[in-house]
């Protein structure tokens, strides 16, 4: 596996995965998580692409500045790397915060799009109590720091019943969390509360879409991913998975995925 960093800006380096050749996947992961949680993907899915999985801006071991951000000046982070590496066309794959940062690349940058996958994420914008929530989360990380606001998420991003049987996946998460920087946390937030509504981009999106959604998910429940239909939509709903169908059942996922990228092939 090549690991890399890149400085996009004077202000924001991202460090990322670069593995395998032909078509281009780009996996951006969600809020305080990195590119690890596609571990499992990735060791499949280079076999038949070339996978480049990123950490977003203040995530994993990317930098952050103490500027306030965007999903749409994330999106342009991606961008930005993606012409680095001379990549002329991708599929963009995110989970949760990386899909709403997926929606905003695909509308910004439609040439530069193949297909977009949305995992355990929504074209919808937060709702009031979701953006009072987001409030209250960053009140907590600046009052309490980091881990104790990732040991309480932690547990909210797998279906219940996993929690035990997938300690040591849940563990992991947790150690990601905890290398969240607090300001590309408190501004990411920021950044999702006051995120643009995607529904009307998504309704008129014609390219391969993929949603996928956890029947157990307590962060985005499937209603919200399943939100259009059509001939070009693949949809498929985990049956034992919260928020982390990566981890919760990676091979149902892998499959999806290969599925999915094998048909824009044809």
């Amino acid at each position: 596996m090549e690991e890399f960093e890149s400085t996009i800006k004077s202000d924001v380096s991202l460090f990322y995965e670069d593995k395998g050749v032909g078509q281009t996947v780009v996996l951006l992961h969600g809020f305080c998580g990195s590119h690890a949680y596609w571990k499992y993907v990735m060791d499949e899915l280079t076999t038949y692409y070339r996978v480049i999985a990123i950490d977003l801006r203040g995530h994993g071991q990317s930098a952050v500045s103490e500027e306030s951000f965007t999903i749409n000046d994330m999106a342009e982070d991606v961008k930005l790397l993606l012409d680095s590496l001379e990549i002329e066309q991708a599929s963009i794959i995110g989970h949760s915060l990386g899909g709403y940062i997926a929606l905003s690349f695909a509308e910004k940058y439609d040439e530069l799009t193949e297909g977009i996958g949305l995992i355990h994420s929504t074209a919808y914008p937060d709702s009031e109590e979701s953006k009072k929530g987001r409030e209250k989360a960053i009140q907590n990380i600046r009052a309490n720091g980091i881990e104790d606001f990732i040991d309480e998420l932690s547990l909210k991003l797998f279906a219940p019943q996993n929690i035990e049987a997938f300690k040591g996946e849940v563990e992991f998460t947790r150690s990601i969390g905890y290398s969240t920087k607090v300001q590309g946390a408190i501004e990411a937030l920021e950044a999702m509360k006051n995120r643009e509504d995607k529904t009307p981009f998504i309704k008129e999106y014609s390219k391969p879409l993929l949603l996928l959604a956890g029947k157990e998910d307590q962060i985005i429940p499937s209603e919200k991913t399943f939100l259009i239909d059509g001939e070009h939509v693949m949809k498929i709903l985990l049956s034992k998975s919260g928020h982390m169908g990566m981890l919760e059942e990676p091979k149902v996922v892998i499959d999806a995925l290969k599925t999915f990228l094998t048909s824009m092939k044809n």
